[in-house]
């Protein structure tokens, strides 16, 4: 790149200063990625649903209502923003997230917003779902003539 301008000779300062890096905006773009990454109100809602612990998409639909290729989608964007891990357990994937401090990020939004804590706390993933078929919610039944 030459730092001529075409048309006049000498040095085109705004192309040097715009070569410098700024780390302040750096820094930013860092940061707001995975805040870009959940900044949708499902996003929000599935990691809320997911929890402290882990979930399967099974498990989610029956918490959120939501269809499995729509819950889907949006868990692909989360494990691309790295947001999420998951592990596969026979035919079933299990997700959680990387660092439960995000739950803590969304809270504090939450109380930002006008919500309580308590009530955004709350909501946060503890129980088992009786209508998810998954392992992880039904445990498995032992025939009574195999004892």
């Amino acid at each position: 790149m030459s730092l001529l301008h075409p048309r006049r000779e000498g040095y085109n300062i705004f192309i040097i200063l715009n070569m410098k890096k700024n780390p302040i905006l750096e820094i930013s773009n860092r940061i707001a990625t995975p805040l870009s990454a959940i900044a949708s109100p499902q996003r929000v809602a599935i990691l809320l649903a997911i929890g402290k612990g882990e979930a399967c998409v099974c498990h989610l639909e029956t918490a959120l209502g939501w269809r499995q290729a729509y819950i889907s989608q949006h868990l692909m964007a989360l494990r691309k923003a790295d947001i999420l891990q998951d592990r596969r357990d026979g035919r079933y994937v299990y997700y959680r997230l990387k660092n439960a401090a995000l739950l803590d990020l969304i809270t504090a939004s939450a109380t930002q917003s006008g919500l309580a804590a308590d009530a955004v706390s709350s909501l946060i993933n503890t129980q088992v779902y009786p209508s998810c078929e998954c392992p992880h919610c039904v445990p498995a039944l032992i025939p009574i003539t195999s004892l």
